[in-house]
């Protein structure tokens, strides 16, 4: 069976099968009934996508804001669908009237509400990254195991029929062996501007719902809603927002293989002064017998060779090269475009698919999404143990040509956005050694690196053991 045609079925008989007991739909007319769980920006997309589905049926929302709650809710009520609404998501896990969740709320509570979810036999659709840190998406993707359910990923290029015949192309050995995996994330992002003192949440969030696993602490940014994603305690960053999906795309052309023997980034966050916390501009090699290469970018940029958001796969005789969608090409090493390749199936069918078969594709699992995500987790793990460089001391430690090559570009690129990297410097993160097997950090680094692998969990918000 060619990889088309195996893509296009929708018993997906993956490597990953469940005990028949949950290849079941509880509806009384067969469809798999399902709640969106956050959905003020990417999960009404999700939702929209899962009324698409052949056998599912959205029957509820939950959302820690009322208003936004109470909004979609209408909007949904006015287009003949009705549904539940819930503030807490304990509730959605706890009833018997929701077979599988899909989750997009703010990062902190991805790998927490999707292993909830699991231990109450509910499948769970967890969008990208599927956790916060290494240990809670090692929790994740265990409770799948543990419980016999579906979770899978949202990591769509999975899904696309294009990527799979690059991938097929590549494996052809037709343009050699893969020699580099680069991906980019070159996305401008503007201040989410300073606060001159903390200011209350929104009257319509329940904050201590929202704040979950974390402190509630008193809110640091001025756009609520979206702005968490640069601040430590909620997001990470666009190397852990964005970049998930092109490593995860990385790791696929390397076989999908587990975390790197070591990790280096250098970043910081430059061209204005503001409540973000993570890097804006930010490079990572990960050190796989193929490595991969990670450029971020927020400031204005042009895309690295045509690409400013997606892959460029370098192999002994030419490239694959593609955006953040189903769409990307091979090349010679002359540039010439020996074939494109295109298409997709969509990702929230092959979840619905599995729910119903019991079966999944391992490269839809939790598993793999953690793996994907976790590489942009430690990567940022080395960054935040750097420290401000001068430019020509951080060339003084780069061996690798790729590397020092990004670092130039890094550079200019900083330069032409009017940033002195002799003043306003990068902070070169710590070499970390890695040990995939015990997914913790080695050598010298270690004690200061592990801590950073797991995140802190109030009482009531604790992932289930």
């Amino acid at each position: 069976m060619n990889r088309r045609h195996f893509l296009s079925t929708a018993s997906l008989a993956g490597a990953f099968a469940l005990t028949p007991s949950f290849a079941r739909a509880a509806s009384a007319n067969g469809d798999l009934r399902v709640c969106v769980i956050g959905f003020n920006g990417r999960g009404k997309g999700l939702a929209g996508d899962l009324m698409k589905c052949k056998g599912a049926k959205l029957v509820a929302l939950c959302d820690a804001d009322s208003a936004v709650l109470d909004s979609f809710a209408a909007e949904l009520d006015k287009k003949g669908t009705k549904v539940a609404k819930f503030t807490d998501y304990r509730k959605v896990c706890e009833s018997k009237d929701i077979d599988a969740v899909i989750i997009a709320t703010p990062n902190h509570t991805h790998s927490l509400i999707g292993a909830t979810a699991a231990a109450n036999g509910k499948h769970a659709y967890v969008e990208k990254p599927v956790s916060h840190n290494v240990w809670e998406g090692r929790q994740l993707a265990d409770a799948a195991a543990k419980h016999k359910v579906i979770i899978q990923h949202g990591f769509q290029r999975r899904s696309e029929t294009s990527w799979h015949e690059a991938y097929d192309f590549v494996k052809s050995g037709e343009i050699g062996k893969v020699t580099l995996a680069r991906g980019f994330c070159y996305k401008p992002r503007p201040s989410i501007g300073k606060l001159a003192k903390p200011i209350d949440p929104p009257k319509t969030v329940d904050y201590d719902l929202w704040c979950g696993p974390r402190e509630v602490e008193p809110v640091q940014r001025t756009k609520f809603h979206y702005d968490w994603h640069w601040q430590f305690p909620y997001g990470n960053g666009d190397f852990g927002n964005q970049a998930p999906h092109q490593l995860d795309v990385c790791r696929w052309f390397l076989g999908d293989p587990k975390l790197p023997a070591a990790v280096l980034s250098i970043g910081a966050r430059l061209g204005y002064d503001d409540d973000g916390d993570w890097a804006n501009t930010q490079l990572a090699w990960f050190d796989y017998p193929t490595p991969i290469l990670f450029e971020v970018r927020g400031l204005k940029t042009e895309g690295y060779k045509g690409v400013p958001l997606g892959n460029i796969i370098e192999c002994e005789g030419g490239s694959i090269s593609g955006g953040h969608g189903p769409g990307c090409a091979a090349y010679d090493k002359d540039g010439k475009e020996l074939r494109k390749f295109k298409d997709s199936k969509s990702h929230m069918q092959s979840f619905v698919d599995s729910c119903h078969s019991g079966k999944i594709e391992q490269s839809h699992t939790a598993e793999s999404g953690h793996l994907s995500s976790a590489l942009a987790h430690i990567g940022n793990i080395s960054w935040k143990l750097g420290a401000p460089t001068a430019p020509d001391a951080i060339r003084a430690t780069l061996k690798d040509a790729k590397t020092t090559d990004a670092f130039e570009r890094m550079l200019t690129h900083l330069s032409d956005n009017k940033v002195d990297a002799t003043k306003d410097m990068l902070a070169l993160g710590k070499h970390l050694t890695f040990n995939a097997e015990t997914e913790q950090f080695t050598g010298d680094s270690a004690n200061l690196a592990n801590p950073h692998l797991k995140g802190t969990y109030r009482k009531g918000f604790e992932l289930p053991a």
